[in-house]
């Protein structure tokens, strides 16, 4: 059995990974340029970076957009750094300006449909699932489908498991630093 002390963790290399995920991160290396740190930091696991990449990267119902609101509003209520950091630089790919997601980062959106979206993700975290009746009827009522609210659940998951895991490891940002607010 390894032997780990308290919250130490480095970021491996691709040399200290297995076969399987050398090629990921090659892939990594292709599409970004770069291994994000806490990819590699996934990597520990012989089956966790392929595995998450794959729940990551499926099919939703939300635009790009719509998931980096999500995933911002996530990473500040579960206080992760490293998330913040990386979708503010995904969030600005995605059209948002510095001052909206600062904005999604307080928990609303000047757009009433983003703002019903924020709010219930915001919520959805918070209360671990028990969210408002006002906050899911207005939800449903800018347009948002119980395919949404499914695909909502999935996405709020997902970062929940990154913000978990930088949480725990503090392994370096790799990211320009999102602003404290």
């Amino acid at each position: 059995m390894e032997n780990v002390t308290s919250l130490e963790f480095n970021v491996p290399t691709k040399n200290e990974v297995s076969s399987a995920n050398q090629e990921i991160f090659d892939n990594l290396n292709k599409a970004l340029g770069f291994v994000p740190n806490l990819y590699a930091t996934m990597a520990y696991s012989d089956n966790g970076l392929g595995r998450y990449l794959n729940f990551q990267n499926a099919k939703t119902s939300f635009s790009n957009k719509e998931k980096e609101a999500i995933n911002l509003i996530v990473s500040q209520i579960n206080g992760c750094v490293y998330c913040l950091s990386a979708h503010t630089v995904i969030g600005k790919m995605n059209g948002f300006t510095d001052a909206q997601l600062i904005e999604i980062r307080k928990g609303k959106s000047e757009h009433p449909k983003l703002n019903a979206l924020v709010k219930l993700a915001s919520e959805i975290t918070e209360r671990k699932g028990n969210t408002s009746e006002e906050a899911l009827d207005e939800f449903f009522t800018q347009g948002y489908t119980k395919e949404h609210l499914v695909d909502l659940i999935l996405q709020v998951s997902d970062k929940t498991a990154m913000n978990y895991l930088h949480n725990l490891t503090k392994v370096p940002v790799d990211f320009p630093l999102a602003e404290t607010i």
